[in-house]
């Protein structure tokens, strides 16, 4: 409190209690898979693909990773979380002679790239006697004249102590090399250039077991990576290579059930055995067994596959997974209309897709879509669209509350906010001034929603509802230092089936 010591006026400031919540960002899209280069189980936020292909490389045949990335930024994703895996990759290692030994640098990251690489040293500094520069260039191959990037490290040191003793200098600002063998003296080539060896490698196929395996928790590895980002909502797992899909039975449960933990959305893949609409409804069910109903709600599953130009194959069309494409579409609709809206219909185009592996028609998207089970259609004026936007839970039979895409995306937009938003709350008195801030800010962000159309209703009261007073938090709960808030919405559901009654007027009969 103030102290007042004087007479005379005083002017003291009040706390207002507000504290805004902000919505967080609901279609950042994290991506697990092969990739020519970069960071192994690391979540690197790319907002372009022109970023990606300055991490990761571009497009790579042995990537499904790469194409998927790529679509996903062609149909309006801004915002990709990249997990690249290995399995049995090494990096490629530089050999710079010293007085004594030899000075081994290797690649920033394993893979074959790495074997582009070369460096080279002079003694153009401010100490010659110690301090020496480095550059190290990548090729666009072993041998070539192509540089397609480069580096200049200047008066480095091989002293520990050194403000640019070289090992730290490279692991703090080199994307290409590090140091693998430290030695207490320089190096002494002066001249050209030193290649890299060719002991870099891409290593094998993933597997499965790269990518959800139990053990991978401990070290975060795989998809358990993206327990180190803050924050994603759509993950897409493309097929582990162009033949082989991932595992329902591993891979896609554990996906799931990471998805419902990180209040996330799964968008899962058609597998090659899904040829027509036989083999996709049999396959959806069987996803869904083995998934299981409590996750489900979390993932979305899409038929069939696109075609598409590849474009590292000189544009030839070739067939893709859409998920990619459809994590874009997602991106693109939220941008343009809301979370609350279904990334489905005329809005939802799919552009650069010259046609899908199974052309259905209305009967058979019929069967398919009580199913759960999302088309990807092609119609006159419209072009080829997403027409589906139910969750894998979105069985007719199965009469899940989270039947619909955008109903279950709203409700995860809600939770991650508010949970953010009311940390504020913790450890404050629990008694009815903090339940009234409480209801303040939590009504506040839910009318800034049904201001922007996000929920049914025509006024507030039928759109959504907070409560949090004596009736949610008991004496008991107070003394278990328990505060419970109570949120309701109204939400909007697709409007599916639009249903057109017409009736012949009978001409007027004469009296």
């Amino acid at each position: 409190m103030a102290t007042y010591t004087y007479p005379g006026v005083y002017i003291e400031e009040i706390p207002s209690g507000v504290h805004t919540i902000t919505g967080v960002a609901t279609s950042i899209t994290a991506f697990i898979g092969r990739a020519r280069k970069g960071k192994l189980d690391d979540p690197v936020l790319v907002q372009s693909y022109s970023d990606y292909e300055r991490e990761f490389g571009g497009l790579w045949e042995n990537s499904t990773m790469s194409f998927a990335v790529q679509q996903y930024f062609a149909h309006g994703g801004k915002d990709a979380l990249i997990v690249r895996v290995s399995n049995g990759a090494l990096s490629a290692t530089i050999s710079l002679p010293t007085a004594s030994s030899t000075l081994v640098l290797r690649a920033a990251n394993e893979g074959d790239w790495g074997e582009s690489l070369q460096a080279s040293v002079d003694y153009d500094t401010k100490d010659p006697v110690t301090l020496f520069n480095l550059k190290v260039q990548e090729l666009g191959s072993p041998g070539s004249t192509e540089v397609v990037s480069e580096e200049m490290f200047r008066n480095l040191s091989m002293d520990s102590t050194s403000a640019t003793f070289i090992t730290k200098i490279l692991e703090q600002s080199s994307k290409l090399v590090r140091v693998a063998t430290i030695t207490t003296d320089r190096p002494s080539v002066t001249t050209g250039y030193v290649a890299a060896a060719a002991d870099g490698d891409d290593g094998t196929d993933i597997s499965d077991s790269q990518l959800t395996a139990s053990t991978l928790k401990t070290n975060r590895r795989g998809i358990y990576a993206l327990d180190k980002a803050d924050l994603f909502n759509l993950l897409c797992i493309p097929p582990l290579n162009r033949t082989t899909d991932v595992d329902s039975g591993t891979t896609l449960v554990n996906a799931a059930q990471y998805c419902k933990d990180r209040r996330a959305m799964l968008i899962i893949d058609p597998p090659a055995s899904w040829t027509d609409v036989s083999t996709a409804s049999s396959g959806v069910n069987a996803l869904r067994s083995a998934i299981g109903t409590d996750y489900c709600t979390n993932a979305a599953v899409y038929f069939p596959r696109i075609k598409m130009a590849n474009g590292a194959k000189s544009n030839l069309v070739e067939e893709f997974t859409p998920c990619g494409a459809v994590a874009g579409i997602y991106a693109r609709v939220d941008a343009q209309r809301g979370v609350w809206k279904a990334p489905a219909g005329q809005e939802a185009s799919l552009s650069g897709v010259t046609g899908f592996t199974y052309k259905l028609n209305d009967p058979q998207n019929g069967t398919l879509n009580p199913l759960g089970l999302n088309c990807l259609r092609a119609f006159p004026v419209y072009g080829n669209i997403v027409w589906g936007a139910r969750t894998l839970a979105g069985a007719d039979q199965l009469g899940s509350e989270w039947k619909y895409i955008p109903v279950r995306r709203i409700a995860l937009f809600i939770e991650e906010s508010l949970y953010r938003g009311t940390k504020w709350v913790v450890f404050e008195p629990n008694d009815e001034p903090l339940w009234a801030q409480i209801r303040l800010n939590v009504g506040a962000f839910m009318h800034d929603l049904f201001a922007q159309g996000a929920f049914q209703g025509t006024k507030p009261s039928d759109a959504y509802f907070v409560k949090c007073d004596k009736e949610t938090t008991t004496q008991n709960d107070i003394d278990k230092g328990i505060v419970n808030i109570l949120v309701g919405f109204a939400p909007l559901k697709p409007a599916e089936f639009v249903i057109i009654k017409i009736q012949q007027m009978a001409g007027n009969i004469q009296v």
